[in-house]
């Protein structure tokens, strides 16, 4: 196929520039600039209808690279994965505390809880500033450098928790650690929506909560490697291990290319197809057009320019834009409101039927494996067709069934509490599959693709800083639900729960769109032109509509949805 021209003269990082009276051009100069523009449109809109069309084997034969970069970056996140879950797990370590904690009057050392509390809510500390500093960051200075430089830091890091001496030390390391860990959090989520077509978006931004299973399941593991051990190695190699993860991360990721989306919002459109290059295989798909693909992200960001009046944080809260952000928040919180908190006690309702410390954790180990398998189980749901607001909503309904079993096994007599706390374990795990089957990995595609290009990275900062408050408040209020000595709620937390599931339902019905199958510059109008969540499915969109017969739409019930040459919204 013909490789069209790319216009050079159309600098997305122009947009910001206020006030600035346009030199005067002549006749032919104008002719020339509509001309290039025109030939901008045709390039996307062939770009766009072969991704309509792209299947999924299509896909990944065509970008093969582009895959494995956003695997290597997305592994990040099992770093942060292994990371946590020693934060967590190493409180029950006798030898650790034994250097960290005090004597109790068994003769038993332990960490208060206060301690543990300010440790784990001190990593949550560090990631809300990460992820607050990653909307100013990421954009500076690119996805691929942003992430290099918070593996580095990783890396220094990680040396506090290895020769930390004291709690206050620890809490220094988790709050400084926590600082990139909000970074990768994000970054990983935009760079793997941003490098592959439609047909791969749901699958690659979905795999990062893979590597969450995958990083925590390798923790647990390490652990219980150490539970025979004596010496203040048992905790000092869990550690030391963290180690393994930044350096060679850091060394591939530095090789990757760039987003080309966030080089067309710089302006970079040479460089945006240079990067294209690298992450496609052109011998494998004859019918790809580099300069096409790069028209076609030179036309969204043109129309996310009229529909978007700026780039900070507060344009998130502006606009049609507020929507978008809403949703995006929603959908982290809702991962957390749907009872994830309470499922995360498995292994004390196991424990409280008998099962003896060891076991449980084997148990803990078999939870975060089925939290993997159900990644590909997701997938194989989106391969059968099933969108992500179907999974989603329908996840939610499953969730809450189970949450109200639990809540009526509190009624169990007292006889049978053995059997209760058994059944309630079992329950448990099987909520934690049919989670990661839908809401668990579902959202990490949803907040990837809900949010406009231009404020991607702050509306999913935005939306994961809200999780990680949530994710405070429920980690704060469950221990005390379910505690002999506080509330004592027992099962009955399910209930509690399970009303907070309900109210998820209600809301992902009336306002959760499926973005499945859409272009970013779709998804762009439709919002723009506020078609209803429940009708974004079958809403009929063209965003070349009033281009003469290339914006030729059979419409919908919202009349024709699509942009002009001008890139008036009509």
């Amino acid at each position: 196929m013909a490789q069209h021209p790319v216009p050079e003269a159309y600098a997305p990082g122009d947009m910001d520039k206020k006030h600035v009276s346009p030199p005067r051009t002549s006749s032919v100069e104008a002719a020339t600039h509509a001309e290039t523009n025109e030939q901008t449109t045709i390039n996307a809109k062939l770009a766009s209808d072969k991704e309509h069309s792209m299947t999924l084997m299509q896909g990944i034969r065509l970008y093969p690279k582009a895959i494995a970069w956003s695997l290597l970056i997305s592994t990040c996140i099992a770093m942060e994965g292994f990371d946590l879950a020693l934060v967590n797990n190493l409180y029950g370590f006798p030898q650790w505390n034994q250097k960290f904690g005090t004597l109790q009057p068994d003769g038993s050392f332990s960490v208060s809880a206060a301690w543990q509390s300010g440790l784990s809510n001190g990593a949550n500390v560090g990631e809300i500033i990460g992820l607050i500093l990653n909307g100013f960051v990421s954009e500076r200075f690119g996805y691929k450098w942003t992430v290099v430089g918070c593996l580095t830091l990783i890396m220094g890091f990680t040396a506090i928790f290895f020769t930390a001496n004291s709690l206050a030390q620890l809490l220094v390391a988790e709050i400084l650690c926590g600082i990139p860990w909000g970074v990768f959090q994000t970054l990983t989520i935009s760079y793997a929506s941003e490098v592959c077509p439609v047909a791969l978006r749901g699958y690659l931004t979905t795999y990062v909560n893979f590597c969450w299973g995958l990083g925590q399941l390798i923790a647990i593991g390490v652990i219980k490697a150490m539970l025979n051990r004596n010496d203040h190695w048992a905790y000092r190699i869990p550690y030391a291990l963290q180690w393994m993860w930044p350096v060679p991360l850091a060394v591939g990721i530095a090789f990757a290319p760039e987003s080309p989306w966030w080089l067309v919002r710089k302006g970079r459109v040479a460089e945006a197809k240079k990067a294209l290059l690298r992450l496609t295989s052109l011998n494998r798909e004859t019918d790809f057009d580099a300069d096409e693909t790069v028209s076609m992200m030179v036309h969204t960001t043109r129309l996310e320019e009229k529909l978007t009046s700026g780039a900070s944080y507060l344009d998130c809260f502006k606009g049609v834009d507020l929507r978008r952000t809403e949703i995006v928040c929603m959908v982290w919180a809702m991962q957390n409101l749907s009872g994830n908190s309470f499922s995360n006690y498995s292994t004390y309702f196991l424990q409280q039927a008998g099962l003896d410390p060891s076991t449980s954790y084997s148990f803990a180990m078999g939870q975060y494996a089925i939290n993997m398998v159900g990644v590909f189980g997701a997938w194989g749901l989106m391969s059968a067709g099933l969108g992500r607001r179907t999974l989603f909503l329908y996840g939610l309904c499953g969730l809450c069934l189970m949450l109200f079993i639990m809540g009526f096994l509190g009624l169990v007599p007292a006889t049978h509490r053995d059997q209760s706390a058994l059944a309630t374990g079992s329950i448990m795990i099987v909520w934690a599959a049919v989670y990661q089957l839908t809401v668990g990995t579902v959202a990490y595609s949803l907040v990837a693709e809900l949010s406009t290009r231009r404020l991607q990275i702050k509306t999913v900062v935005l939306g994961r800083g809200l999780y990680v408050i949530v994710g405070i408040v429920c980690s704060v209020l469950t221990p005390y639900m379910i505690n002999p000595t506080a509330w004592n709620w027992g099962n009955y937390t399910g209930f509690f729960w399970a009303a907070s599931c309900a109210l998820c339902i209600v809301y992902s019905y009336f306002r959760l769109p499926e973005p499945r199958g859409r272009t970013f510059a779709e998804l762009d109008v439709l919002f723009e032109q506020k078609v209803p969540a429940r009708k974004f499915a079958k809403a009929s969109v063209d965003v070349f509509a009033g281009e003469g017969e290339r914006g030729a739409s059979t419409g919908s019930e919202y009349g024709t949805v699509g942009v002009g040459k001008d890139g008036a919204v009509r």
